[in-house]
C-alpha cells in the first residue's frame, strides 16, 4: 500500500511560509559587527527544514535551490565564514526566491526563471570563491571529540502520516559516518492487526565516525517533533584543537543611508531563535472549522436567549432549579462563546512582523534612514480582521516613509536625529483595537493640503478645524507629493484605506504636529462575529445600532426641529444642526408617523459626521451574534447584517456609516 504525500502538501507550504518569515526576521536581525550563533542556526535550521521537506514531497525545485542557501549558512555557523552585509542581502534575496518557487509549487504555476537563475548563480559565486575567515580573537581548547554515537530513535505512531520516511533519516546519518543499526519491534504486536499507515519500529544506532552532534542531529530535524530521540558518545579522543573565535568587528552601522534598523526589544523572541515554550502544544485547524464552530455556538446563544425569554415569565418560587439552571446556562454559554472566539484571535505580530523588511528596502531605495519601533505584538485581533487590515498599514507605512520622513540631510538641518522613526503601535481600548502608524517627520501641511483640495474641487474652507482638514487626505485622487514616485504620489491608496477600514467598522483619524511628525489612529472592532449593540424599537419591530456609533439619545423639543427646503427634516442639537432619518418612513414599516417632539432620537456618529435617528423606544444593550443578509436574503441598503432575537425574530443591525453618509450628502445638497 502506497502512502499519498499529496494530502500533506497544504501542511508543508503553511509551515515552508513560516520558516521563510523566521528566515527573513532573524536576517533583519543580524549584525555584521556581533556573531550571534543562536540567530544563525535559527535561519539554516529554517531552510534546513523547507529544503528536507520539499525534498519528501518531490518538489526538487525548490530543494535544490534552498540547498545552495543552506550551504552558505552551514558556513556562516560553522565559522568557516565571516558574516558580511552582502551576504545578508543575498540570503534576503534568496528568500524571495524561494517563496516565488513555493508559490508556483503550491499554486501550479511557474516561478521567474530569470530570477532564479540570477540569484541562484549569485549563491554559486559566493560558496566557489574563498570564504574569508573569520578575525582569530582567541585560541580556545575545543571539547573532546566523541570517536561516534549512540543514538536511540522511537517515531511516534503518527510519524508516517505526516508524511515522513526514516529511511531517510537513516541513509542520511550513512554519508558521516559507519552505521550499525538495530530494528525493534513492541513484544505485544501482533503483526496480524499492525496497521501499514502506523509506525511500530524502533531503532538503536551506532554511528562510527567524527560526525559533529550538530550534524547528526540535523537529519532528525524534519521529525524532531514526531519522536523521542536519545545521543551518546562513544568513547572520545582526549584532543585539544585550536578553534577560531570571530571578534567583534567594527564596520559601517546597521543603520546606513540604505537600511532600516528594528528595536531589539521588539522582535519576537522566537526570531531571536529561542524556542516558544509551547512548543508542540498546538494543533493546526482549518478556518473554515473554526467558523463553523462559532456559527453553532452562536445558534447555541440565541437558543440560551429564547429559552430565558420563555423562563421569564414562569413563577420563580416553583420554578427556582429550572430558572437556577437557565442561568448557570447562561453563563456557561457566554464562556463557551468567548473562549471559541479567542481561537480566531491571533496576535499583532502577524502584521507587524511584514514590515521590518519593507521598511529596510523602502529606506534603501529613497536614501533614507529609518528606525522602525513596534509596540504591543501580543495585542489580539480577529483573524478575519487581521487579513484585511493589511493592505491599509502597507499603504500607511509606505505614505510615512516616502512623504512625512525626511531625508537625512533635512533631518540634520532641521536639528533632528539623522534616523528617522517609524512607530507601529497597538493596543486594546475597550471592545476595540487601536493601532497608530507614526512617524516624526516633517509633520502635515494644512495649508498645502487646502491648497491642494481646491485645485482639485474638493469642498473645504479656511475655517475647517485642522481635523477636518487633515481628512482631506482620504479624498479620492488626493496626493499633495510634488512629485510621483513608484513608492507613492499619485494618489491612489488613501481613499482605498479609510473605504477598507470602515468596511470592518473601523474609523480613522489623522494628528500632526508641524516639524515634529503625524499619527494615523485606527479604531477597529475586535472580531466581526459579535457585536456590542443598542436595541431600538420602531412599531412592532428592532433595530440594532452598533454601540460605538451612538452618541446620545434624546427627546427633542418642536422648536429644536426644522423643515429646510431640498434638506428635509433637520433637528438641532447644541447648535449643531443634524439630518433626521425616521427609521419608520426609511424602511416603509407600517403605522401613522409620529412627529419627532413625541418620539426619541438617537445621535450616531460616523466619519466624524452626525445623524440623528428617530425610533419610538429605546429597548436596552446587548451583544448579538452577527448573521450576513446579503448571503441569506439579499443586500438591503442602510444595512450591514442582522441577529436572531430571544424571542426568534430577525432582528436587522442597522449600517450607520452608510446612513450617514447618505443623509450628510442630501443635507449638503
Amino acid at each position: 500500500m502506497s502512502l499519498d504525500l499529496a494530502r500533506f502538501h497544504k501542511t508543508f507550504f503553511e509551515e515552508s511560509f513560516e520558516n521563510l518569515e523566521t528566515m527573513e526576521q532573524a536576517l533583519l536581525r543580524l549584525d555584521v559587527a556581533a556573531f550571534d550563533a543562536e540567530v544563525i542556526n535559527t535561519i539554516f535550521r529554517a531552510a534546513h527544514s523547507i529544503k528536507g521537506g520539499a525534498a519528501t514531497f518531490g518538489f526538487s525545485a525548490v530543494a535544490s535551490f534552498t540547498h545552495h542557501a543552506e550551504t552558505l549558512l552551514d558556513q556562516m555557523r560553522s565559522g568557516a565564514r565571516a558574516l558580511a552585509q552582502d551576504d545578508i542581502e543575498l540570503l534576503l534575496r534568496a528568500g524571495d526566491t524561494m517563496r516565488g518557487l513555493l508559490t508556483a509549487a503550491r499554486d501550479g504555476g511557474d516561478a521567474d526563471v530569470n530570477q532564479v537563475a540570477e540569484v541562484q548563480a549569485a549563491l554559486e559565486r559566493a560558496l566557489s570563491g574563498k570564504p574569508a575567515a573569520a578575525p582569530v580573537a582567541a585560541t580556545k581548547p575545543a571539547a573532546a571529540a566523541p570517536s561516534g554515537w549512540r543514538i536511540g530513535f522511537a517515531p511516534k505512531p503518527d510519524l508516517f502520516r505526516s508524511g515522513n520516511d526514516p529511511l531517510r533519516i537513516l541513509r542520511a546519518l550513512g554519508q558521516l559516518g559507519t552505521l550499525q543499526s538495530t530494528a525493534l519491534l513492541p513484544d505485544e504486536l501482533v503483526l496480524r492487526a499492525a496497521e501499514p499507515e502506523t509506525s511500530y519500529l524502533t531503532w538503536n544506532l551506532t554511528l562510527d565516525g567524527e560526525a559533529r552532534l550538530e550534524a547528526v542531529r540535523d537529519c532528525f530535524a524534519w521529525v524532531e517533533d514526531e519522536c523521542e530521540l536519545s545521543f551518546e558518545p562513544n568513547v572520545a579522543a582526549a584532543v585539544a584543537v585550536a578553534v577560531e573565535i570571530p571578534e567583534p568587528a567594527t564596520p559601517a552601522p546597521v543603520v546606513a543611508s540604505r537600511s532600516a534598523s528594528i528595536a531589539k526589544s521588539d522582535v519576537p523572541v522566537a526570531a531571536r531563535g529561542a524556542k516558544p515554550a509551547n512548543d508542540g502544544a498546538s494543533i493546526r485547524v482549518g478556518t473554515e472549522k473554526i467558523d463553523a464552530l462559532i456559527n453553532l455556538v452562536g445558534e447555541l446563544v440565541i437558543t440560551q436567549a429564547m429559552l430565558t425569554q420563555l423562563a421569564s415569565g414562569l413563577d420563580p418560587v416553583h420554578n427556582e432549579k429550572l430558572l437556577s439552571g437557565l442561568g448557570q446556562l447562561d453563563r456557561n454559554t457566554r464562556m463557551l462563546q468567548e473562549a471559541v472566539m479567542a481561537t480566531r484571535m491571533l496576535p499583532m505580530e502577524a502584521v507587524f512582523s511584514r514590515f521590518p523588511r519593507l521598511v529596510r528596502d523602502l529606506a534603501g531605495k529613497l536614501g533614507k534612514q529609518v528606525r522602525l519601533v513596534t509596540v504591543g505584538e501580543q495585542t489580539e485581533l480577529d483573524k478575519s480582521v487581521i487579513e484585511k487590515i493589511i493592505d491599509p498599514l502597507n499603504h500607511l507605512v509606505r505614505n510615512s516613509l516616502d512623504h512625512g520622513l525626511e531625508k537625512t540631510e533635512d533631518r540634520i538641518a532641521a536639528g533632528k536625529e539623522a534616523t528617522g522613526t517609524i512607530l507601529l503601535k497597538a493596543a486594546h481600548q475597550g471592545g476595540h483595537i487601536v493601532i497608530e502608524v507614526g512617524d516624526d517627520g516633517r509633520g502635515l501641511n494644512r495649508q498645502k493640503i487646502l491648497a491642494k483640495a481646491q485645485e482639485k474641487g474638493v469642498a473645504c474652507n479656511e475655517s475647517m478645524s485642522d481635523a477636518e482638514v487633515y481628512q482631506l487626505i482620504f479624498a479620492p485622487g488626493f496626493s499633495t507629493a510634488d512629485q510621483v514616485t513608484d513608492v507613492s504620489g499619485r494618489g491612489v491608496g488613501m481613499d482605498v484605506v479609510k473605504k477598507n477600514i470602515q468596511a470592518l467598522g473601523g474609523t480613522v483619524e489623522l494628528s500632526s504636529t508641524p516639524g515634529k511628525g503625524a499619527a494615523v489612529l485606527i479604531r477597529l472592532p475586535l472580531t466581526l462575529a459579535i457585536l456590542d449593540g443598542m436595541s431600538v424599537g420602531v412599531g412592532d419591530d428592532i433595530f440594532i445600532l452598533p454601540l460605538s456609533s451612538v452618541v446620545e439619545s434624546l427627546q427633542p423639543q418642536p422648536d429644536q426641529v426644522k423643515r429646510v427646503a431640498q434638506a428635509g427634516t433637520v433637528v438641532r442639537v447644541r447648535n449643531e444642526y443634524l439630518p433626521l432619518v425616521d427609521l419608520r418612513e426609511w424602511f416603509a414599516l407600517p403605522g401613522a408617523l409620529r412627529p419627532p417632539q413625541e418620539a426619541i432620537v438617537v445621535i450616531v456618529e460616523s466619519e466624524g459626521r452626525k445623524v440623528a435617528m428617530q425610533i419610538d423606544e429605546l429597548v436596552g444593550q446587548q451583544q448579538v451574534v452577527i448573521k450576513s443578509l446579503e448571503a441569506n436574503y439579499r443586500r438591503v441598503r442602510g444595512v450591514s447584517g442582522a441577529t436572531i432575537l430571544g424571542d426568534g425574530r430577525v432582528s436587522l443591525i442597522l449600517d450607520v456609516a452608510a446612513v450617514v453618509r447618505l443623509f450628510s450628502h442630501v443635507a449638503a445638497a
